[in-house]
């Protein structure tokens, strides 16, 4: 269409595929092939909408080890980096970000909607749990020193932003607290079509971790819970935790690294429970599991008081292992019924966010900006 609005995207960075790249894609879909900023990319492919995009990087991108594992250690240089971005004219730029991107500055008078995973959580709030593991000590001192001014110019930059969208009532919640805003709620899009149930394959009786293996996941919480009572427990993923974590964990805890979409479909069909011990921002993967029938054992708080109900899974309430294994202990005496778990996990489609969002595009045109 002639009249069809130029948006532009801004995404933190491209160095995978996780929760936050999903809802990029959305976005890329329904407002691509478009101009995408972002930080750093690592070149390699995405999805076809996101690799469509006209990919512009920061200063970042250029320095040793940026576009890797190392890109944590660039954190205070990013704010510097995001400022330098020069948006090219368009009718609207929509940011998604859990780090610095929702402080990229838009031409002006181009209203700018940030869809916010969460404040950057390693600043504001969850510190301290990036200070587990091997090099837990020195990250956690790095954090401390540049905390305060950090969270100076995060929040001051939030006047860059028109309108913020939370993906959890959580999340909003604490946009609430860091920046003095409120934001609306747009739960991110799960692949409900895809993550299916299979009524040929009966449930076994290990449990499952399917999780990025960094400090705030609290994969270690699973582990100890599977020491403690002895039940094999499988663990999907990868990341700076996975070499600490496997030295500690029992001869039970199987350890898959990342998998392709069709063999993690099968881990959650062929699953007793998902255990789900971190405070999420959402929880998609939560969601994936719920989607094939499988119930979640989810600590209470963060994404998960949006997404598991009584008739999904089960609570536990403190961030302990010995918490999580009583809950776990509880799930034979729930008559879980696949298909309204399935029910209540359509809920989330890919479908209702995409409606969802034209409606937010739509509103931000008639407004005028």
């Amino acid at each position: 269409m002639n009249d069809a609005p130029h948006i532009a995207l801004a995404h933190d960075w491209l160095v995978g595929m996780r929760g936050g790249e999903q809802v990029l894609d959305r976005l890329a879909s329904l407002c691509g092939p478009t101009e995408l900023y972002t930080l750093v990319h690592d070149t390699t492919p995405h999805t076809p909408a996101i690799d469509a995009c006209r990919i512009v990087t920061s200063s970042l991108q250029a320095l040793p080890g940026a576009r890797g594992c190392a890109r944590r250690w660039y954190l205070p240089l990013m704010p510097r980096a995001v400022s330098q971005v020069q948006v090219a004219p368009c009718d609207l730029l929509i940011s998604t970000s859990s780090a610095v991107m929702k402080s990229i500055r838009p031409p002006a008078g181009v209203p700018h909607v940030c869809y916010c995973h969460s404040p950057a959580r390693y600043i504001w709030e969850q510190g301290a749990d990036y200070g587990h593991g091997a090099r837990g000590r020195l990250r956690s001192f790095g954090l401390s020193m540049i905390r305060r001014r950090f969270q100076r110019w995060d929040r001051r930059t939030a006047d860059r932003v028109t309108m913020f969208i939370a993906n959890s009532t959580h999340t909003a919640q604490r946009i609430r607290r860091c920046y003095g805003r409120d934001a609306t709620v747009i739960h991110p899009p799960v692949r409900t079509a895809y993550f299916t149930p299979d009524p040929t394959v009966d449930r076994a009786s290990h449990h499952l971790v399917v999780s990025a293996l960094e400090p705030y996941k609290r994969v270690d919480l699973a582990i100890e819970a599977a020491r403690r009572d002895g039940w094999p427990l499988r663990i999907v993923g990868d990341g700076s935790q996975r070499r600490t974590l496997e030295r500690t964990a029992p001869s039970h805890v199987t350890f898959t690294g990342r998998i392709d979409d069709a063999a993690l479909r099968d881990e959650y069909r062929a699953a007793r429970a998902l255990l789900f011990p971190q405070v999420e921002d959402f929880g998609i993967i939560a969601v994936e599991a719920m989607a094939t029938g499988c119930p979640v054992v989810a600590m209470r708080g963060g994404g998960a008081l949006d997404t598991v109900t009584n008739e999904t899974g089960v609570f536990f309430d403190e961030q302990r292992a010995s918490a999580l294994a009583e809950a776990v202990a509880t799930l034979d005496g729930h008559a879980f019924e696949t298909h309204a778990i399935r029910a209540h996990a359509e809920t989330f489609s890919v479908e209702r966010f995409d409606q969802t969002m034209r409606d937010v595009i739509d509103a931000m045109r008639s407004a005028g900006g």
